[in-house]
């Protein structure tokens, strides 16, 4: 089977360096030159919570040749546009095209490569891009998990060989209900990740300062909202439950905060991606992830103030209007938990 991972950055590496590490044939593609090159010259390096060096092979999207009968997907989906219609030369027949992508991208893949060659799935760990060839794992080992599915829910065999390439770099699950899986991701990208962004902070920061992490946990409750407005179930993430999460802020704020603390504390050392993009002067993914909620929300008539803020922010930092700094905490209004679910 010949596999493409498009999109080789900070967590695309790993992945990558870990397929590779348990035999299969990928090749990693990305359009940053300098990363490519150290990648083929001194192999893929991982740091952090892990420390292995991989020979890997690496190419630019000039160089794909022939077709794939797997890619995983995990370009930017600011790049989304581009990117996509590069890949389509090389994918015919049974060819399957798998995004990891952060947010809801989904249905945009879908009607680029055609949905019947479309699977989706979730990442539940983090990574940075430190240099080129070196990406460092931020997340403990344990959860470094996937959550991925047919577009429609099915049980395919296709889906069963995705998880069995995906189980060489970390542990992968298959679930019936992928859009539930994704508003469960959004939730960590718009909470978590979104705050990170706009505070130039890591999740740590948010854990260890009491108004950010109920700002955090305020988004939280608002994607839970707004999903259960649009009739979406949203899926547990690593053993955690969304919804039981508004019952525990009915009986204890303290309580439900302890529980936040309790499931990204084994993530504490991660810096948001688009944070790692704010911080290059490049742009984010704003617009898909804390954008696309303050969109469905308003769709679902479902207020999202606290989101609708960092979205803000983050805005404002990538035009140049905010600077990248905590004191951005300042900008936002949190109120009782109790007094938002």
């Amino acid at each position: 089977m010949r596999i493409a991972l498009v999109g080789a950055g900070a967590m695309g590496t790993i992945i990558g360096a870990l397929i590779t590490k348990g035999g299969e044939d990928i090749v990693l593609v990305d359009v940053n030159v300098p990363h490519v090159e150290a990648l083929n010259e001194k192999g893929a390096r991982i740091t952090g919570h892990m420390d292995l060096t991989v020979p890997v092979k690496a190419i630019t999207p000039g160089e794909m040749e022939g077709t794939y009968d797997l890619v995983i997907y995990l370009v930017k989906t600011t790049y989304d546009d581009v990117a996509l219609a590069e890949l389509l030369p090389f994918i015919v027949g049974d060819s399957v095209v798998i995004t990891l992508q952060n947010g809801v991208p989904e249905e945009r893949v879908a009607a680029a490569v055609g949905r019947e060659r479309t699977l989706g799935g979730a990442i539940g760990w983090g990574a940075n891009y430190l240099e080129p060839g070196v990406s460092e794992l931020t997340s403990e080992t344990e959860v470094m998990t996937y959550d991925i599915g047919e577009l429609d829910g099915a049980e395919t065999g296709r889906i069963g060989v995705v998880k069995a390439v995906l189980d060489k770099a970390g542990q992968a699950t298959i679930t019936t209900n992928l859009v539930g899986v994704r508003w469960t991701k959004l939730l960590a990208n718009v909470s978590m990740s979104g705050l990170g962004a706009a505070l130039n902070c890591t999740y740590g920061d948010i854990l260890d300062n009491d108004k950010a992490i109920v700002a955090a946990v305020s988004i939280i409750v608002e994607t839970i909202k707004t999903a259960r407005a649009l009739g979406i179930s949203m899926e547990p993430m690593q053993g955690v439950d969304p919804g039981v999460l508004i019952d525990v802020i009915r009986e204890s704020e303290e309580n439900a905060l302890n529980v936040i603390r309790m499931v990204w504390g084994r993530h504490r050392d991660q810096v948001a991606s688009m944070l790692q993009d704010l911080r290059k002067g490049i742009p984010c993914e704003v617009n898909t992830l804390n954008g696309y909620l303050s969109d469905k929300s308003a769709q679902a008539g479902v207020p999202t103030p606290v989101n609708d803020k960092v979205a803000e922010i983050i805005r404002g930092i990538q035009d140049g209007t905010y600077p990248l700094s905590f004191d951005n905490l300042d900008m936002i209004e949190v109120c009782p938990l109790q007094e938002i679910i």
